[in-house]
């Protein structure tokens, strides 16, 4: 988790999860709106994720329409939960990355 916590990491995240824009979740917070969050709620944020107790929020459900017809249904995370989502990603990819060979 300290990996996953680290300064860098975070600022990866971030820049990432505003490249990929998206759609806000439930509770309406738009990517720009993340920062100033972040700002205001990281120490709290990070002990959380620090101790195991953080919990990410329900998500959007929105219909997608199919090229073949009809729909498909489509989760969409909070914006703070796409953040943290990308940050622990990094940090798994990192360590996976190591264990594939060359001609994997």
């Amino acid at each position: 988790m300290e990996a996953i916590v680290d300064r860098d990491n975070l600022r990866k995240a971030l820049a990432q999860v505003r490249r990929n824009k998206g759609a806000p979740g439930v509770d309406g917070m738009n990517v720009e709106a993340l920062v100033l969050h972040l700002r205001d709620h990281w120490p709290e944020l990070r002990i959380q994720l620090l101790e195991g107790s953080y919990k990410p929020q329900p998500v959007r459900r929105v219909e997608i329409p199919k090229a073949s017809g009809g729909t498909r249904p489509l989760g969409i995370p909070t914006v703070l939960d796409r953040f943290i989502q990308q940050a622990v990603m990094q940090v798994l990819q990192e360590a996976w990355d190591e264990g594939f060979s060359a001609s994997s």
